[in-house]
């Protein structure tokens, strides 16, 4: 009976092992995908044959691939993947299947952030002028998650959090509606721009700071799945682990934040990623976190690449926010998706 019972984990293991690989492969087959597509004359392979012979392309087309399409795609696999990670993580430690960056309130607050520096040239000191923008969104979206850890401390418990983050989305939204309200035309229209989302934005500088955040966040994250499965099977049981759920669900907010800002503040406000892509790997991998958060980090990473794909092959000729792409997408698949859980 342990031989069988032993032989059964494994082959679980093996089974969601196979799966995380196929997401990685899938992830990586979105990204060449939506490195081919856009709006030139360049042909697939004149791509994929210049990202191996670069010294082959012409000038123009070497703007096109290296400092148009590459950026642009690595941004979305980077952005997918910070939102997704940092939702599977909200999830968790607030035991809410409806948590994520953008319902709780941080991409509201990190709007509001840039709506501060487009619309009033609110900024840091010492920021230069091209990154007030996003200095401003990582600011007001780590600021956000403190403040919702600071007011959970207050009354603890993850439906407490849950509702202090619904508060404050409503309350930024409210204050970008304000801004809004006494903003220039000019200005209005770079920041209704902004909150559609968009991958036009995209540099190799800020595709490299983004890897290097999250670089730095997934190990951590990694290093925290035991205590975050633990933590699925009930606060009391985690607790009587020897889990400090206080100092976790601290930590896991200071993560996600720090993937949230990072990301919402180079491409503006993407909704449904982060809600998405973890229900996505739950469905495919269950409560292990061991793969759990890898298959949420690739399932938000082809999710983006797809809708990066999607918003420049929609309209023939206009390449449409991203950000629009991910709402489109995201409802039908987020009904299907508790559709298919409840019926089973």
């Amino acid at each position: 009976m342990a031989d069988a019972a032993l032989a059964g984990h494994r082959r679980r293991l093996r089974q969601r092992a196979v799966v995380v690989a196929a997401l990685a492969v899938a992830a990586l087959a979105a990204f060449l995908l939506d490195l081919v597509t856009g709006p030139s004359s360049l042909s697939a392979a004149d791509v994929l044959h210049g990202l191996v012979f670069p010294e082959k392309l012409g000038r123009g087309a070497a703007v096109i691939v290296f400092d148009v399409r590459l950026p642009q795609a690595l941004m979305a696999i980077l952005v997918g993947t910070a939102l997704s990670l940092a939702g599977a993580e909200m999830q968790t430690v607030l035991n809410n299947p409806m948590a994520s960056p953008f319902t709780l309130g941080m991409s509201a607050a990190a709007t509001f952030g840039a709506a501060l520096a487009i619309v009033l040239g609110i900024a840091l000191p010492g920021v230069p002028p091209t990154w007030t923008i996003p200095v401003n969104a990582f600011v007001l979206a780590f600021g956000s998650a403190m403040l919702l850890q600071l007011l959970g401390r207050l009354r603890s418990g993850g439906e407490t959090l849950v509702l202090f983050g619904i508060a404050l989305f409503f309350t930024f939204n409210a204050l970008v509606a304000l801004i809004q309200f006494v903003a220039s035309e000019q200005a209005l229209q770079q920041l209704v721009f902004w909150t559609m989302g968009s991958l036009s934005r995209a540099t190799r500088e800020k595709a490299t700071i983004l890897a290097a955040v999250i670089g730095c966040v997934v190990p951590f994250s990694f290093a925290a799945a035991w205590k975050l499965t633990a933590l699925r099977l009930g606060a009391e049981r985690a607790k009587s682990l020897g889990i400090d759920i206080g100092r976790l669900r601290l930590f896991s907010l200071m993560r996600l934040s720090l993937l949230t800002g990072a990301a919402v503040a180079y491409v503006g406000v993407v909704a449904f990623v982060g809600l998405v892509g973890p229900h996505i790997a739950r469905l495919l991998i269950g409560e292990d976190h061991r793969f759990f958060l890898p298959a949420s980090a690739l399932s938000g990473a082809v999710l983006m690449s797809l809708a990066s794909i999607a918003s420049k092959t929609a309209v023939p000729g206009i390449v449409l926010p991203i950000g629009l792409i991910t709402s489109l997408i995201g409802v039908p698949i987020f009904m299907t998706l508790v559709l298919t859980r409840r019926g089973r």
